[in-house]
C-alpha cells in the first residue's frame, strides 16, 4: 500500500503539471484556468497515455521515459509558475477541512483497494506481458506472431509500464487502474458538494446525477479487481468521467465550444484504450458543429490536429504489432510488410473474440443470426444485467419515436440530451453486435438505459409528487450495497500489502533457446504471467526476422 501511495503522489504530480499545461496551450487565453483540479488529472492522464505511447516507438519505456517527463515538468512549471501559483492557491482556498478529509479517505481506501484484490485471467494471459514488452523493447515488430494478443493493443498498457518503476530493481507495479477508480470517486463525491443532495431530495435531480450513481456502483464491483492492469477498466473508468463532465455541461447550459472540444479529445483516447469504446466519437459531433457555425476554422485545425496526435501513436503501434492498422479487422489492409499476421489468422482472432464475448467458446457460432445466439446470451447474465438490458431495449425504442416527436415539435432546448443519449445508444449496440462481454461494455449497457429513461422521468417529474420517493428507495439500496461491500472488505482485509503491491501471479513454466534468446511457455494451461519473459502459451517457432529480438517476428509463411 506504501508504495502504491509513493507511486501515485508521483502520478498526481506530473498528472496536475502537465494536464494543466495542456490546457493552458489549448485553450489559450479562452478561460485556461482550471475550475476543478480533478479536470488538470484527466488532461495529464490524457497526455501521459499518449506521451507513453509515443515513446514506445522509440524507445523502451522507463527510466529515461520517467526522467525526460521529470524534466518536462520542471520546465512546465517554470515557464507558468504564475499561473499555477494563483491556481494551487485558489485550491487552497476552496478546499474545506470537510472536503480535504473525504479526499484523504478516498485516497487511502483506493490505495489500499489498489494494493491487494484479484489478479483477472487475462492479465495473466497477456496483459503483464505486453507491459513487460514495453517495459523492455518498447515495441517490437510483428509481435503478434509470436502470440496474436500481444497484438491487442491498448494505450492502457504503456501508461502501465510509464508507471510501472520496474525500472528500479524491484517488481513490476500496477497502479493506474486504481488511480483512475481513485479520481472517478472524487468525481462522484463531487454530487455531494453543496446543495446538491437536498436538491435531489426534495427538489429535481439532474442527469449527471444518475451517471455518478451508475460510477458509484461500478466502482464497488471493481474496487477488488482494480489492482489488474486491465484495459476494459480504464475505458469504463474514462467514459463515465466524460459523460458526467459532458451532461454537467449541457445543465450548466454551456455555450462555449471550448470545453466540449476537450472532453472530444478524451474521446479519442478512449478509443485508443479500447476499440469497444470506438462509438463514443459519436459527441464530437456537438462540438464541431458549434465550431463550424461560429465560422471557427483555425479552432477546427488546432483540435483536429489534437485529436490526430492523439490517435498516432496508438495506429502506429497497430502496425509494428501486427502489420494492420487495426488489428484484428482485417477490412482496412494497407501494408504487406513481411512481419504482418496473415490475414486468416487476424480474421479467426476477430471472430473468436466476437464468440467468447458472446458467452461460446466455438468459433463455428460465429456466423449464427442474432435470434440464434441473443436469446442464450440474455439467459446467461445476471439478474441485474438483465434488467439493464430490458431497459436498454425498451428505451431504444422509446428513443426512436421521441425523436420524431421533438423534431416535429421543434423541442431544441432537448437536442442536446438526445445527442447524448444516441451516442450511448450507438455505444451500445455497437458493444451487443460485436463482442458482448459485460466487462467490454458495461457501462454502454448501463448508461443507455438509465440515461433513456432517465431523461424521460425528469421531463414528467414536475407533473409528479414533489417528494422524491425514488431516492428514498435509492438511499436504501444504497445503504445495503454499501454495508455489504464494508463487510466484505472487512472479510478480505490483510496487513500482508502495507508496504508492497499484491506481485503478478507467477506459473510453472518450460524454457527454449531461439537464437540465443531464452523463451517460455507454461507447463500447464494458457498463462503466463509477467516474471517470467519472453513467453507464450505455445512454444513458438523459428521466427526471428534477423538475429535479435529488435529486429522482430514475421509469420511462418516468410519463413
Amino acid at each position: 500500500m506504501l508504495s502504491v501511495i509513493i507511486i501515485w503522489l508521483y502520478m498526481l504530480i506530473t498528472c496536475y503539471v502537465t494536464g494543466f499545461a495542456c490546457i493552458r496551450v489549448i485553450a489559450g487565453n479562452q478561460g485556461f484556468r482550471c475550475r476543478r483540479q480533478v479536470n488538470c488529472l484527466y488532461a495529464g492522464i490524457g497526455v501521459m497515455t499518449v506521451y507513453s505511447q509515443f515513446f514506445s516507438i522509440f524507445w523502451k519505456v522507463g527510466f529515461f521515459a520517467n526522467l525526460f517527463l521529470t524534466g518536462g515538468c520542471i520546465i512546465c512549471i517554470f515557464l507558468f509558475r504564475r499561473e499555477f501559483a494563483d491556481n494551487l492557491h485558489t485550491c487552497r482556498l476552496t478546499i474545506r477541512p470537510m472536503k480535504a478529509i473525504i479526499l484523504l479517505v478516498l485516497f487511502l481506501l483506493f490505495a489500499y483497494g489498489t494494493s491487494t484484490g484479484i489478479i483477472h485471467y487475462d492479465t495473466s494471459l497477456y496483459h503483464a506481458q505486453s507491459i513487460r514488452w514495453i517495459e523492455e523493447y518498447g515495441v517490437v515488430p510483428g509481435l503478434g506472431n509470436l502470440h496474436s494478443r500481444l497484438a491487442y493493443n491498448s494505450s492502457a498498457f504503456c501508461l502501465s509500464a510509464l508507471y510501472s518503476m520496474s525500472f528500479l530493481g524491484g517488481q513490476s507495479y500496477h497502479c493506474c487502474a486504481g488511480f483512475l477508480a481513485f479520481l472517478l470517486a472524487v468525481v462522484c463525491a463531487e454530487g455531494m458538494e453543496g446543495n446538491r443532495v437536498t436538491r435531489s431530495l426534495l427538489h429535481k435531480p439532474v442527469l449527471s446525477d444518475f451517471a455518478r450513481i451508475l460510477g458509484v456502483y461500478y466502482l464497488l464491483n471493481i474496487f477488488d479487481e482494480m489492482i489488474s492492469p486491465a484495459s476494459d477498466y480504464f475505458m469504463v473508468l474514462l467514459v463515465f468521467f466524460v459523460v458526467i463532465r459532458w451532461l454537467e455541461l449541457i445543465e450548466n447550459r454551456e455555450t462555449s465550444y471550448l470545453p466540449y472540444a476537450m472532453l472530444s479529445v478524451f474521446c479519442v483516447l478512449i478509443f485508443t484504450v479500447k476499440l469497444s469504446g470506438a462509438m463514443i466519437l459519436i459527441l464530437v459531433l456537438k462540438p464541431a458543429a458549434v465550431m463550424i457555425k461560429e465560422k471557427r476554422f483555425k479552432e477546427i485545425g488546432r483540435f483536429f490536429g489534437v485529436g490526430i496526435l492523439t490517435a498516432i501513436p496508438f495506429l502506429v503501434r497497430n502496425i509494428i504489432l501486427s502489420g494492420w492498422l487495426i488489428y484484428p479487422f482485417t477490412s482496412i489492409d494497407l501494408f504487406s510488410f513481411d512481419f504482418k499476421i496473415p490475414s486468416n489468422m487476424a480474421d479467426y482472432d476477430a471472430r473468436e473474440i466476437q464468440v467468447w464475448g458472446r458467452g461460446f467458446t466455438d468459433v463455428k457460432r460465429y456466423g449464427e443470426p442474432a435470434g440464434s445466439w441473443l436469446p442464450e446470451w440474455f439467459q446467461n447474465l445476471d439478474g441485474t444485467n438483465k434488467l439493464f438490458f430490458i431497459m436498454a431495449i425498451s428505451g431504444t425504442v422509446c428513443l426512436f419515436f421521441f425523436i420524431i416527436y421533438v423534431l416535429i415539435r421543434r423541442k431544441t432546448s432537448l437536442m442536446d440530451y438526445i445527442h447524448v443519449e444516441i451516442t450511448f445508444t450507438a455505444c451500445f449496440l455497437f458493444w451487443l453486435f460485436s463482442a458482448p462481454l459485460i466487462r467490454y461494455g458495461c457501462v454502454f449497457l448501463w448508461l443507455t438505459a438509465v440515461l433513456i429513461w432517465g431523461h424521460f422521468y425528469l421531463i414528467i417529474s414536475p407533473h409528479l409528487d414533489r417528494f422524491r420517493i425514488y431516492m428514498i428507495a435509492l438511499i436504501l439500496v444504497g445503504a445495503y450495497k454499501l454495508t455489504s461491500f464494508g463487510a466484505e472488505a472487512v472479510r478480505g482485509a490483510t496487513a500482508e500489502y502495507i508496504i508492497k503491491q499484491k506481485d503478478y501471479e507467477r506459473f510453472e513454466m518450460q524454457s527454449y533457446v531461439l537464437h540465443g534468446y531464452t523463451f517460455y511457455y507454461p507447463v500447464d494451461g494458457d498463462r503466463t504471467g509477467y516474471d517470467v519473459f519472453p513467453a507464450s502459451p505455445l512454444k513458438a517457432e523459428d521466427i526471428f526476422r534477423g538475429e535479435t529480438i529488435e529486429e522482430g517476428f514475421k509469420d511462418v509463411i516468410h519463413q
